[in-house]
């Protein structure tokens, strides 16, 4: 018997497709007491883990100096939107690395998807 067939995994809408090396810019419903309140958190993703339960996806930040990772699951309710700021150009699917590099060495070039547009939308006009 299948994990699976048994849990249906619903999915979050407002999380597009993202991958490692993006930047992203996650906006979480955080419950203080009996109030409600919305907070962002920016930074590159450095895993994406896909699963049975869903997966989730880590995103890692350098706040005064000091790194801070949250991990945040794709199913969650708590993950009110996630909005991708800019694509990284990487070459592994866990950017582990990152963690050991100063602020400057961990910058990662920016993938080029508007060029990768532009092809597309040319090959699909020529009949």
């Amino acid at each position: 018997m299948d994990i699976r067939s048994l849990v249906e995994p619903k999915v979050n809408q407002d999380i597009p497709q993202i991958a490692p090396g993006d930047t992203v810019r996650v906006s979480s419903k955080v419950i203080e007491g009996e109030r409600q309140r919305v907070q962002s958190f920016q930074g590159v993703v450095i895993r994406v883990r896909r699963g049975v339960s869903g997966g989730s996806f880590t995103v890692r930040r350098v706040i005064s100096g000091v790194g801070v990772e949250r991990t945040f699951p794709f199913q969650s309710p708590l993950v009110d939107k996630v909005e991708v700021v800019r694509h990284g150009k990487v070459r592994r699917a866990k950017l582990y690395y990152i963690r050991r590099l100063s602020a400057k060495e961990a910058q990662l070039k920016e993938r080029r998807e508007k060029v990768a547009e532009q092809m597309e939308a040319e090959v699909q006009e020529t009949p």
